[in-house]
This record gives C-alpha cells, sequence and structure tokens, in this order.
C-alpha cells in the first residue's frame, strides 16, 4: 500500500496531467478556431474580389462548415452576376421604350396642333381635341412608367446634399399656381429658410407628385405648403381641404398602382405616391399622412438634416 506522501505525489501528477490535456484541448480548439475564423474571412475577401474559387476540404466538422459556406457564397455571387446582367437589359429597354416613343407621340401632337389651325367642323375639333388628350395621356403614361423602372432596377442614383428649401419652393409654385388657379383654390407656399439634405431634382418629384394630388382632389378651400424644423429631420408639409382618404385606404395608399375607388373617375395611373415614397425613403426620409375624409388631408415629408 503506497505511503501519504506517494498517494499525495501520484494524484498531483493525474491532476496535472488532466490540467496539461485541459489546457492542450483548449489550445488545439483555438487554434481550429482561428483556423476557421481566418478560412472564412479569406472566403470572404475573395467573393468580394470576384475571385472565389472551389477547394478541397477534409470531412471534418468545420470544414464542412467551410464548405457549406463556400457553396453559399457561390450561390450568392451567381445570383449577383443575373441581376446584374438583368439590370443591364432592363437599361436597354427602359432606353428603348423612351427613344422610341418620344419622337412618334411629339409627331402625334405636333399634327394635331396643325390641325386645329384648320377649318374643321365641330365634331372634327373636338375629335382633335380628344386625340390630344389621349395623346397627352400616353406620353403621361409611358414616362411614369420608364421613372419607376428606373427607380427599381437603381438606373439612376439619387445624389442628397445639403440645400435650402426656398429653391424647390418656389419651382413648385410656378409648376402648380395656375393649376390652382383653374380650380379656384388658394395656393400658399409659407416662406421658409430651412435647409435640409436631399436630391433637388427627385424630392422635387417627390413633393410635386403629392401636390398634385393635393390639388386635384380639393374642389375649395385651400392648398398650403409649409416647412418645419425637428432635432434631426426637416419636414414639409402638404396640407389640403379636399376629399380627405378613408381610415380603411391609408394603409394602401402608397402602393404601387392603387387607386382608391373614391377617385377611379379621376385620371391617374396610381404610382404618384408610391414613386414620392420611393423617393424619399432612399434619402433616409419617410412620409406620414393623416387624413379625415371631408376635411382634408396632410402629407408630412421628412427629409434628414445631417449627412448620414
Amino acid at each position: 500500500m503506497p505511503s501519504p506522501d506517494n498517494a499525495a505525489f501520484l494524484i498531483t501528477a493525474v491532476l496535472l496531467l488532466i490540467a496539461a490535456a485541459v489546457l492542450l484541448c483548449t489550445a488545439l480548439q483555438r487554434a481550429h478556431t482561428r483556423r476557421l475564423y481566418r478560412t472564412l474571412n479569406r472566403m470572404l475577401d475573395s467573393a468580394l474580389d470576384g475571385r472565389l474559387r472551389a477547394e478541397t476540404f477534409d470531412e471534418s466538422l468545420h470544414s464542412a462548415l467551410e464548405n457549406r459556406f463556400h457553396d453559399y457564397l457561390t450561390a450568392s455571387e451567381t445570383s449577383a452576376d443575373r441581376i446584374r446582367e438583368e439590370r443591364a437589359r432592363i437599361r436597354e429597354i427602359i432606353s428603348d421604350i423612351s427613344h422610341q416613343t418620344k419622337t412618334p407621340i411629339s409627331n402625334i401632337l405636333l399634327y394635331t396642333e396643325l390641325l386645329s389651325e384648320q377649318e374643321l367642323s365641330d365634331a372634327g375639333r373636338e375629335y382633335v381635341r380628344a386625340l390630344t388628350t389621349q395623346t397627352v395621356k400616353l406620353r403621361f403614361l409611358i414616362e411614369s412608367l420608364v421613372k419607376m423602372s428606373r427607380l427599381e432596377s437603381e438606373v439612376f442614383l439619387l445624389e442628397p446634399r445639403m440645400a435650402p428649401l426656398a429653391p424647390m419652393f418656389d419651382r413648385l409654385h410656378a409648376q402648380f399656381a395656375l393649376p390652382a388657379e383653374r380650380k379656384g383654390l388658394s395656393l400658399v407656399f409659407e416662406p421658409t429658410a430651412l435647409s435640409a439634405v436631399f436630391d433637388e431634382k427627385w424630392t422635387t418629384e417627390a413633393v410635386g407628385n403629392l401636390l398634385d394630388n393635393a390639388v386635384k382632389y380639393t374642389e375649395r378651400g385651400s392648398v398650403t405648403v409649409s416647412a418645419v424644423s425637428y432635432e434631426m429631420f426637416c419636414c414639409i408639409r402638404i396640407t389640403d381641404t379636399g376629399m380627405g382618404i378613408p381610415e380603411e385606404e391609408l394603409p394602401r395608399i402608397f402602393s404601387r398602382f392603387h387607386r382608391s375607388p373614391d377617385v377611379h373617375d379621376e385620371e391617374g395611373l396610381g404610382i404618384g405616391l408610391y414613386l414620392s415614397r420611393e423617393i424619399v425613403s432612399r434619402e433616409d426620409g419617410y412620409i406620414k399622412v393623416s387624413s379625415t375624409p371631408g376635411a382634408g388631408s396632410v402629407f408630412s415629408v421628412y427629409l434628414p438634416t445631417d449627412r448620414r
């Protein structure tokens, strides 16, 4: 029977061996983990650089993970290539549509204008007016669809920058003053010295769509455009005294091609609000709406005031 000293020595030796084994396993595990991280990082770098290549892996758990990760990156790379190819084809189609239709539509409008200057019967003049109206609608339809396609396929990129709101207000007032006057509406642009971060061309388009709806669906009263400053945003408000929007319609009004049953008799395609939301959201902004049927609506466009 071993002496107490020998027993203590053996126990100590066993504990030291166990501790050494634990340390060795921990070190090996860390080495495997570092190797896995290095491999995954290398694969990510290769995928980002477009030079991901297949490698030979053993059947260990880590290598199986590497293999699956490689398959995922390869599939993602293939999908990205297909998306780029599809966008290139869309750009070509959009370019063809814009080019092939612009001249014929312009010619139709020119000839209808020349025809209207001729000696025509009352019925003939009515036909010319109808032809002109439908041609203008067709041009608006094509231009709207082209804008939507360009936006969704990311053919154009917005270039937001810090700029004052006043010049945009002036352009919009010049654009909508006459339509509002023809309807007997009071169009008010409150003076503003505020600035925000936005793409001047496309944000004017977005706010213009909201203003166009306000004028179109307001039969009496006023349409007011104002700006309010908040901590991180500048808010452009378009307030009208029009027909308002039913509560059940509010969640759907920004959907593509959606038109409320209450306005089906009015001209429109149902993509103006959709385009406005897409443009503003790509500038890191957002749009809110509040409305009361029969009492009007308020559309609020929130634009960031700092470069993010």
